[in-house]
């Protein structure tokens, strides 16, 4: 697995798994909990995990649709 995308904004995380789960790309979003640690405060990154083979057509669809890949 890969990190594809490390964000606190939600609907960031959300709208990016839609667009690869459209392509046929399992995409596995990790620390969706960690909201708790943190107080609800959401200053905790949530993480956007694909397998190997997929990263790279997974960075491209992303950026593609100008969701901003800050690793």
């Amino acid at each position: 697995m890969k990190e594809l995308l490390r964000t606190t904004d939600p609907t960031l995380i959300a709208f990016a798994t839609v667009l690869l789960e459209g392509e046929g790309i399992a995409a596995f979003p990790l620390d969706v909990h960690m909201s708790v640690l943190d107080g609800s405060l959401g200053i905790l990154p949530r993480r956007l995990m694909v397998a190997d083979q997929h990263h790279f057509r997974a960075t491209a669809i992303l950026r593609d649709n100008d969701v901003p890949l800050d690793l």
